[in-house]
C-alpha cells in the first residue's frame, strides 16, 4: 500500500509545481527574446542538379538573407554572420535581400560590414521588400560602393561561363522580370536565381530555365511551434517558408535569415548561414 503523503511533503510539492508554473514561461520568454535570436546556425545543404557542368561539381555558395540592420539587429550581429560566412571559404556569396529595417540610414553601415565578405567568385545580391519600402536606390548604391553586385532583373556570368547568376526585382513591391534576367544565359550554364520572396518559385518553375532559386523573406516564421509550425508567415512566404523544396524541375532553398523584425523573437527557428554545395550526383 502506498505511503501516505505528509502535510509537509504536500506543501513542498505544491511549492515546486507553483515555481515551475512561474519559472517555465519566464525562461521561455528569455530564451525566445535573448538567446535564440543570437544563436546563429550554420546549415550545410547539398543540392544535386541534373546537368550541372562538371566545373561546378562541389561549387559552394554561402547564402545569407534578411539581415535587417536596424532597431532589432546590431552591427555586431551582422559582423558575426560575416565572420562565420568567411570561415566557410565559399566560392560565391549570395545575399537575398532585406538589408535594413525601418530606415535606409542603416544601409551604409550594413554595407560596410558586408564589404568584409570573401569568396573566390565574389558577392552578389538582390533586394527585398523592406529595401524597396525604405529607399531602394540608396541601398543599392551602398552595396555597389563596396563591390557587391546587385542584380535587379539582370544576370552575371561566372566560373568561365559555367554559371549564370540572375536576380529579379522584389516580387512584392517591385517589377520583377524573369525573362530579362535570363535573357543572356550562356548555353549549357547552370542557372541560379536570387529572388527575395520564396513563393515566386511557382512562377519560376512554370517559366523554366532556372536550376536553383535562393530566397529568404519568411524568416521561417521566427516562431515555429511543435506539430503546428509557424503561426504567422508573410505574404509570398507562406508556401515555402524554410528549407529545401523541389517544385517541378526547380530546386528552391529558403533561408531563415539572420535578423528579425518586431517582435524580435525566435523560437525553434534559429537564424542561419547556409552553406550550399552543388553536386551532379543524386
Amino acid at each position: 500500500m502506498p505511503k501516505r503523503m505528509t502535510r509537509r511533503q504536500f506543501l513542498r510539492g505544491c511549492l515546486g509545481i507553483g515555481t515551475a508554473v512561474v519559472v517555465t514561461p519566464t525562461c521561455g520568454l528569455l530564451y525566445a527574446f535573448r538567446i535564440e535570436p543570437d544563436w546563429l546556425q550554420v546549415r550545410h545543404v547539398t543540392v544535386a542538379l541534373p546537368g550541372l557542368p562538371p566545373a561546378l561539381d562541389g561549387f559552394t555558395i554561402v547564402h545569407l538573407s534578411d539581415l535587417h540592420l536596424g532597431p532589432t539587429v546590431s552591427v555586431a550581429d551582422i559582423r558575426h554572420a560575416v565572420n562565420v560566412a568567411n570561415t566557410l571559404k565559399p566560392d560565391l556569396v549570395a545575399l537575398t535581400g532585406d538589408f535594413v529595417y525601418r530606415s535606409a540610414d542603416y544601409a551604409e553601415p550594413c554595407a560596410q560590414e558586408l564589404a568584409s565578405l570573401e569568396a573566390t567568385c565574389g558577392v552578389v545580391a538582390c533586394l527585398g521588400n523592406h529595401d524597396l519600402w525604405e529607399d531602394a536606390p540608396a541601398i543599392r548604391q551602398a552595396l555597389t560602393n563596396v563591390g557587391i553586385g546587385v542584380l535587379v532583373n539582370a544576370g552575371l556570368s561566372l566560373a568561365g561561363g559555367a554559371l549564370w547568376v540572375a536576380g529579379v526585382d522584389d516580387v512584392w513591391s517591385g517589377r520583377p522580370d524573369l525573362g530579362i534576367a535570363l535573357d543572356s544565359t550562356p548555353t549549357g550554364a547552370a542557372v541560379i536565381l536570387l529572388a527575395h520572396e520564396p513563393d515566386y518559385a511557382d512562377t519560376v518553375s512554370e517559366h523554366g530555365g532556372v536550376d536553383l532559386q535562393l530566397s529568404g523573406h519568411s524568416h521561417g516564421g521566427q516562431v515555429r511551434l511543435p506539430f503546428t509550425g509557424a503561426p504567422m508567415l508573410p505574404y509570398l512566404g507562406q508556401r515555402y517558408p524554410a528549407g529545401l523544396y523541389r517544385i517541378g524541375e526547380l530546386t528552391l532553398y529558403t533561408n531563415r535569415g539572420v535578423g528579425t523584425i518586431y517582435p524580435p523573437v525566435r523560437f525553434n527557428c534559429r537564424p542561419e548561414v547556409a552553406l550550399i554545395t552543388l553536386t551532379r550526383e543524386f
